[in-house]
């Protein structure tokens, strides 16, 4: 983890893809932000009547099958875990985020993409002291069969995932990671969302994945790799789920020093005990960057946080 200043980027990048539940095609634009922004994404639309919202953990409207982010006013915009990710995975702390559809382009099923759009950007400092949501004990979730937990990891951030597959090509995977941008771009940026080939079936039935193909998923049956290409990473699918955990912690408004660690984890989980964790003001406190990292207090608000925030209740969801 980089201590220092905030981040923004240097000027604008734009990519075009289908979204993964639409089908649509969509335009998506990353670009510079002020200090202590946070994200902010901005649903532009043909009329002009532009609708935004600041991704925080407030700002959650569903974790059914991606992260949507809304307001009062209803969905702003799906799918948005991936670019989350890469901004959070890259150190970038303060960017707007620009879609023209209801979701965020799926692209490869990666972050790749939207990696190489925020480098093609370039990433600047700004004049202001990074700040950091510490955990200082342990937040536990349970939901069904998952479980999830926050612990404090005063150094940086470490995602452990473990998920447990039926489908005997997927089974029981591992991985872990302790956020750095090299180990992002590397490790996991390129692993791709998945499923199994029954599963995508039900979706299509139900009006979801119309976007999905082997072109941005991995698809497996019961006795191989559908994709030509075959997988990224022998775990890409645990490699994937480390991906979705940064991009869905990263609604906490500021980057966290903490290690999370979830078993049959998902979207669901990975807000759950999020939510879980800044509805505790003893659990967590916000610190400045520099030699001691000064205790602003845990009563400063977040980019984009008005009011407390309430305890989470959701149902199961298990990989």
């Amino acid at each position: 983890m980089k201590f220092g200043r905030q981040t923004t980027l240097r000027s604008h990048a734009t990519v075009t893809g289908v979204g993964v539940h639409s089908g649509s095609s969509v335009n998506l634009t990353v670009g510079p932000a002020p200090v202590d922004a946070g994200y902010i994404f901005v649903r532009s639309s043909a009329d002009g009547l532009d609708r935004e919202v600041h991704a925080n953990a407030r700002a959650v409207t569903s974790t059914d099958f991606a992260t949507v982010l809304g307001d009062r006013d209803g969905p702003l915009v799906s799918t948005a875990e991936h670019v989350l990710a890469a901004l959070r995975g890259m150190g970038v702390d303060n960017a707007m985020v620009e879609v023209d559809g209801p979701e965020v382009p799926i692209m490869d099923g990666s972050a790749a993409a939207f990696v190489a759009a925020i480098e093609q950007a370039g990433i600047v400092e700004q004049r202001a002291t990074r700040r950091f949501i510490q955990v200082l004990k342990p937040v536990q979730v349970t939901l069904g069969e998952s479980f999830g937990e926050l612990r404090p990891n005063a150094e940086g951030f470490r995602a452990e995932v473990e998920i447990d597959f039926v489908n005997p090509m997927i089974g029981r995977q591992r991985f872990a990671l302790d956020l750095t941008a090299e180990g992002f771009r590397r490790e996991v940026s390129r692993a791709r969302t998945f499923g199994c080939l029954n599963d995508v079936a039900r979706l299509w039935q139900a009006g979801f994945a119309l976007g999905a193909s082997i072109e941005n998923s991995v698809v497996f049956d019961e006795t191989r790799v559908l994709n030509a290409d075959g997988l990224r990473y022998a775990d890409e699918c645990a490699r994937h789920k480390v991906l979705d955990v940064i991009g869905d912690l990263a609604l906490a408004g500021l980057p966290l020093l903490g290690t999370y660690r979830s078993v049959r984890g998902g979207h669901k989980l990975n807000h759950a005990v999020l939510t879980s964790l800044l509805a505790d003001r003893s659990a967590w406190r916000i610190v400045e960057s520099g030699a001691t990292r000064r205790n602003r207090g845990n009563a400063d608000s977040l980019p984009g946080m008005v009011g407390g925030l309430v305890a989470p209740a959701y149902a199961p969801d298990v990989s």
